[in-house]
């Protein structure tokens, strides 16, 4: 039988059962691969951060702030090897510190530090003034925190510092230190936290780049006109703007949507997206006669866990689903085709 994008659309309101199938089976997943991104940091760099910040503590016998910020400024990675040690993302740290000492230290401050060091994690920083008084205000907040270890909360509540290596302040940050992790307590940790979390969420919009890259080469080399937005961009008639719109913005003819998702949540979030444009594709029009035609181009395993989403994308798009399998059909079975000029 037919792809759902040589189909018509009611072959596909008999049949949409088998056009999920056909969907499902051509899905991709890749997750067990992860691009690196700008200002990954290689594991010898974060062990030489851990090394030095073990040294001037003396094994994390006395965390003393005075010494770790100078060690911080000299060799900034070893703020990435503190704020592993807390558990806390940037902005937590930036947060807590100043409910702790009473200095702000907002997220601006504290990401574009992290991502500073992240960038160039052995270039001692330049520190003076506020971003002096932040860094001495947030080393402080981090040795009395690992010092004191986890306090005691209601049952039913987990504080952060109830790790191993903190739970109980300097006492089980030596041993950890002295003796190594247990495998079993780290794969537990571990599990609590997602596997390479913070690194993912980093890199989630490089995941999407692949796909989206693949088709402005479908574009490209069908020499078709066409505008692919930014992250946050506004375009005039769409409450978000689409990823690509064919010729352009001021004249939406075909509308693409392209994500990448090993997550069904964020699937279902995309389908609901495609319903809406879908909506407004027929707002004041009727169906054989859209203001502008919905494509779908996806991939992971995240849109292939609902069948009822899967079922409401293909019938909002009318068929035109796309995966990276059946990317090289998608002018010929679109409406693209109209634009091409190669």
């Amino acid at each position: 039988m037919k792809y759902s994008f040589e189909a018509s659309f009611d072959e596909i309101v008999n049949n949409a059962d088998h056009y999920v199938d056909d969907v499902f089976s051509c899905l991709q997943s890749d997750f067990l691969i992860m691009p690196k991104g700008v200002g990954f940091v290689e594991y010898p760099v974060f062990e030489r951060g851990y090394e030095v910040l073990k040294i001037a503590t003396k094994g994390f016998s006395k965390l003393e702030p005075a010494k770790v910020l100078n060690v911080s400024i000299a060799e900034p990675i070893s703020i990435v090897v503190l704020r592993t040690m807390l558990g806390f993302t940037p902005p937590e740290w930036g947060y807590i510190t100043t409910q702790r000492t009473g200095v702000t230290v907002n997220q601006g401050f504290i990401r574009s530090l992290d991502r500073k060091i992240r960038m160039s994690p052995e270039t001692p920083l330049n520190a003076n003034g506020v971003t002096k008084q932040r860094l001495e205000a947030m080393v402080e907040t981090a040795c009395d925190l690992l010092s004191e270890g986890s306090q005691k909360v209601l049952e039913n509540l987990l504080h952060r510092l109830n790790k191993a290596d903190t739970i109980h302040g300097l006492e089980s940050i030596r041993n950890i230190a002295g003796m190594g992790v247990p495998y079993a307590m780290l794969l537990y940790e571990r599990f609590l936290g997602r596997p390479f979390a913070g690194h993912r969420d980093s890199v989630s919009e490089l995941v999407g780049d692949s796909l989206e890259s693949a088709i402005e080469d479908v574009l490209t080399k069908a020499g078709i006109s066409f505008r692919k937005t930014k992250r946050a961009e506004r375009i005039e008639g769409f409450d978000q703007a689409p990823d690509f719109t064919i010729p352009s913005e001021f004249n939406p003819q075909i509308i693409i949507e392209a994500k990448i998702t090993e997550d069904d949540g964020t699937a279902r979030d995309k389908v609901t997206r495609i319903q809406h444009l879908g909506a407004l594709s027929l707002a004041d029009r009727s169906a054989d006669n859209p203001k502008y035609e919905v494509i779908a181009c996806i991939a992971g395993r995240g849109f292939g866990v609902r069948r009822e989403d899967m079922k409401k994308m293909i019938l909002a798009t009318r068929g035109k689903v796309f995966t990276l399998k059946t990317l090289d059909r998608l002018i010929e079975c679109t409406r693209l085709k109209d634009f091409r000029s190669k």
